[in-house]
């Protein structure tokens, strides 16, 4: 009997480094889900999107943000309102400056150049107003600022209702419209009746009409807008004093400090924010204060003695009807006011401390 010999064949590629026999010598079965040898080529599966595909893929589902045009008619109105009546008379009495015009409609407007500057610049009565008005800054830095911080700090010694009370008698005349005011005070300052010329009289000397005098005229303009003022300064202070934390001056105290060493060395530190504030104010807005009360009761007199730069540039315009002086010297103030505003505000954090 003769054996047939069965012929042998190559191992595969993929099992050429395998051992082909198991541990009985035969062959490893092929695994289960392996595709025939004969099944041909197969269809490429789906494969996991790369780094580049999942951005690209993202950037394609966020949503794009689009323009609304709500938010910007909130703002519409105040904005229209400001360019209305702030900035669009600004640039008109810009330009009205290089012109000659008698403020009537009829009459044409004559360019002068320069020239209104240059008279402007020349003029006596300017010379007065600036020194005037730098007058009224310093008494009012004293009135608005200094004042109230004194009747501030008094306040805080006072409690329950009787401080409301205080603080509200200081606060009122803060109120009243310059109009009854004036009246009031010019009532009070009157030669024949008047209540502080008959106090005057009872302690010896006569006073005289303190508005048709020189001297007289422009501190009873100092004394009336400095009263007023003097609640709005107290507010403001008194808020600033409210911020602070009393615990600096618990600790003081515990340290042994003075009463006058935690007012100069933590309270009115601390106060800087405050007082910088209203001196800011005081500076820019001494002539608009005064302004009512010296055209209802001194007109500017006597010989411009109690005039400001606000009231000469009415004076300019709507006495003498020369507009074009009037807008000229109305940019230099403008210009002026600026610059000392820009250079405040750069020079606030400096001289200010905060509590931080």
């Amino acid at each position: 009997m003769f054996t047939e010999v069965l012929p042998q064949h190559a191992p595969s590629r993929a099992t050429a480094g395998a051992d082909p026999a198991g541990p009985a010598g035969l062959a490893d079965p092929a695994p289960a889900n392996a595709a025939p040898a004969d099944a041909g080529p197969t269809a490429p599966g789906p494969t996991a999107p790369g780094p580049a595909g999942d951005r690209r893929r993202a950037r394609r589902r966020a949503p794009r943000p689009r323009f609304s045009v709500a938010p910007y008619l909130y703002i519409l109105p105040a904005t229209a309102m400001l360019i209305l009546w702030t900035y669009l008379p600004l640039a008109q009495t810009f330009e009205l400056s290089f012109y000659d015009w008698n403020l009537i409609p009829t009459q044409p407007k004559t360019p002068v150049g320069m020239g209104n500057y240059a008279e402007v610049l020349a003029l006596p009565e300017l010379h007065q107003a600036l020194w005037n008005t730098l007058l009224y800054i310093g008494a009012f830095l004293i009135l608005s600022v200094a004042l109230p911080v004194a009747f501030a700090l008094l306040s805080k010694r006072v409690s329950g209702r009787a401080k409301t009370v205080y603080q509200a008698l200081i606060f009122v005349p803060y109120l009243v419209t310059p109009v009854a005011t004036s009246a009031i005070w010019r009532w009070m300052f009157a030669e024949e009746g008047g209540t502080i010329p008959a106090i005057a009289r009872t302690l010896g000397f006569e006073m005289g009409n303190v508005f048709r005098e020189p001297g007289g005229a422009m501190i009873a303009v100092m004394v009336i807008v400095g009263w007023q003022l003097l609640g709005f300064g107290v507010l403001v202070v008194s808020a600033g004093l409210a911020g602070i934390n009393p615990d600096y001056e618990h600790a003081a105290g515990v340290d042994g400090a003075k009463r006058r060493q935690i007012l100069w060395r933590i309270t009115i530190p601390l106060l800087s924010p405050s007082l910088v504030f209203l001196a800011l104010m005081t500076i820019l807005l001494s002539a608009q204060w005064t302004f009512p009360v010296i055209d209802l009761i001194t007109q500017g007199g006597p010989s411009g003695s109690s005039t400001n730069i606000y009231y000469l540039l009415y004076e300019f315009g709507f006495r003498s009807f020369d507009a074009g002086i009037s807008a000229a010297a109305g940019v230099l103030f403008f210009i002026a006011f600026g610059l000392v505003a820009l250079l405040f505000v750069e020079l606030t954090e400096r001289l200010s401390f905060h509590d931080n």
